[in-house]
C-alpha cells in the first residue's frame, strides 16, 4: 500500500477525516428507512412492493438532490455546501420524530430523509481536493468508505428500536448528526482544486457522453450497494423468517465488508489501473447476482451478499479513481452528477425485489435482472474504455504520468463527442 506517511503529507488529514464522518452518518441517516423497514412494516402492515417503496424513497430523493448540491457547492464552496446539507437533515430526522403517525408520513418522511443522501459528490471531492492525482484513487476510497453509515444503521437502528420504539431512533440520530457538523466546522479547511463556471457549462456535463458511461457503470455498483444495503433486512425477515435484530446484524456485516472493499478498490486502481479493477468487480457481481437468484439456503445467501458487497465496495472505489482524472477541475459536479444518476438503481433495485416476490413469490427474477443489466454494462464498459486509455487516461486505467503524450487528463479534451 502507498506509503502512509507520504499520503498523509501530501494533503490536509482532517479535511479528509471531516469528509468521511460526515459522508458516514449522513449515509446512516439515508438508509435509516431500511433499517427500520421491519419494525414499520410490522406496524402498518405493508405488503413487499410498500416495503420496497418505503425503503426506495429515500433514496431516489436523494438521488435527485445529488447534483443540485454539487452545483451549489461550486458557488459557495463544498465545505459549506456540507454545512448548509447538514442543517436540513436535522430538520428532516426531526420531523421523522414528531410527526410520522401513519404510513403517508413515512413516505413524506422518506423524501425528506433523502437529503443525506447528497453528500456523496461533496464528501468525495473535499476530501480529496487537496491530494495528488497519484493518491486520488485512496483519498476518494476513505472518504468514499463512509459508507459504512449503512453499517452503523444497520446495527444500532434496530437495536434502539426495540428498546426505544422506532420513531424514537429519528430522535437519537438528530443528536448524533451534530458531531460530524461540529468537525466540518471546526476542521475541514476548502480545497484548492476548483474552477467557477456558469450554471450552463455545469449543465452541459448532462451532455457528454462518458458522464453517461460512468452513470452504467455507477448504477451497478453504488446501486447495487445502496440498494440491497436498504432492502437487506426486510429480505432477510421476509425470505428466512429471522429475528429483526439478527437480519441488521448480517445487514451490518455486508455493509462493512463493502465499505471497507472501496479503500482497497482505491488503491488497487492507483496501483493496477480503475478499468482493470472494473473488469474484476463486474464478473463477481454478475457471478453473486446468478448465485442468488437461486434463492439457496440462509448460509450460502449470507456468503454471496458478503461476495457482492465487497466486490460492490471495489467496484465504487475503482470508479472514482477514474472520475478526477476524466474532470479534475470538477470533480464534485461531476461526481455529484454521477452519484446522482448512480444511486438511482439503488432505488429500483428494492422496488425490483419487492415486486419480484409479490408475483412469483421469490426474489429471484429480481436479481436474475440486475445480473443481466451488469452484463450489458460490463460489455459498455469493454468498448468504451479502449478510448479512454487512448486519450485521457493510462493504460488499465492508471493515472497519466507528465512525460507521456497524445492523451490528456483534462476535462476540456471532448473525445466522446466525436463518436457519442
Amino acid at each position: 500500500m502507498a506509503n502512509a506517511k507520504s499520503f498523509l503529507k501530501s494533503g490536509h488529514p482532517m479535511t479528509l477525516f471531516a469528509s468521511f464522518l460526515y459522508f458516514d452518518f449522513t449515509f446512516a441517516v439515508w438508509v435509516l428507512n431500511g433499517a427500520m423497514g421491519p419494525f414499520i412494516s410490522e406496524q402498518f402492515h405493508l405488503s413487499p412492493a410498500q416495503i420496497g417503496l418505503m425503503v426506495s424513497l429515500p433514496t431516489l430523493s436523494g438521488a435527485f438532490m445529488r447534483f443540485p448540491l454539487g452545483v451549489l457547492s461550486q458557488y459557495i464552496g463544498r465545505k459549506s455546501a456540507a454545512i448548509v446539507e447538514m442543517c436540513c437533515i436535522l430538520v428532516a430526522l426531526l420531523y421523522g420524530y414528531f410527526f410520522v403517525h401513519s404510513f403517508s408520513n413515512v413516505l413524506a418522511m422518506g423524501v425528506l430523509l433523502g437529503t443525506a443522501g447528497a453528500s456523496f459528490g461533496v464528501a468525495l471531492s473535499l476530501g480529496s481536493g487537496w491530494f495528488p492525482q497519484k493518491y486520488k484513487g485512496l483519498a476518494m476510497g476513505i472518504a468514499g468508505a463512509g459508507n459504512s453509515g449503512t453499517a452503523l444503521a444497520a446495527f444500532f437502528a434496530p437495536r434502539l428500536a426495540k428498546i426505544y420504539g422506532w420513531e424514537h431512533v429519528y430522535g437519537i440520530a438528530a443528536l448524533f448528526m451534530l458531531l460530524p457538523l461540529i468537525v466540518m466546522i471546526v476542521f475541514a479547511k476548502e480545497p484548492p482544486d476548483i474552477e467557477h463556471r456558469t450554471l450552463g457549462q455545469h449543465l452541459s456535463i448532462f451532455l457528454k457522453a462518458d458522464s453517461w458511461y460512468f452513470n452504467f457503470i455507477y448504477i451497478i455498483t453504488f446501486g447495487g450497494f445502496l440498494g440491497l444495503a436498504t432492502f437487506l433486512p426486510s429480505l432477510y425477515v421476509s425470505q428466512f423468517h429471522i429475528a429483526k435484530s439478527q437480519a441488521g446484524t448480517l445487514t451490518m456485516f455486508a455493509t462493512l465488508i463493502g465499505s471497507g472493499a472501496r479503500v482497497i478498490g482505491g488503491w488497487s486502481s492507483d496501483k493496477f489501473g480503475g478499468i482493470h479493477a472494473l473488469y474484476g468487480v463486474f464478473v463477481v457481481v454478475i457471478g453473486s447476482l446468478l448465485g442468488l437468484a437461486t434463492s439457496p439456503s440462509l448460509a450460502i445467501t449470507t456468503a454471496l451478499f458478503m461476495l457482492a458487497f465487497a466486490a460492490l465496495g471495489a467496484g465504487n472505489g475503482a470508479t472514482f479513481q477514474l472520475v478526477p482524472m476524466r474532470w479534475p477541475m470538477a470533480t464534485a459536479l461531476a461526481g455529484s452528477m454521477i452519484g446522482e444518476i448512480g444511486a438511482l438503481g439503488g432505488g429500483i433495485l428494492p422496488n425490483v425485489l419487492g415486486q419480484s416476490k409479490q408475483h412469483t413469490g421469490s426474489f429471484g427474477l429480481g436479481f436474475g435482472c440486475y445480473a443481466a443489466f451488469a452484463t450489458m454494462v460490463l460489455v459498455m464498459l469493454a468498448i468504451v474504455s479502449r478510448r479512454w486509455t487512448a486519450t485521457w487516461v493510462g493504460a488499465g486505467g492508471r493515472a497519466l504520468v507528465p512525460a507521456e503524450s497524445g492523451a490528456s487528463p483534462s476535462e476540456d479534451a471532448e473525445p466522446e463527442l466525436q463518436t457519442a
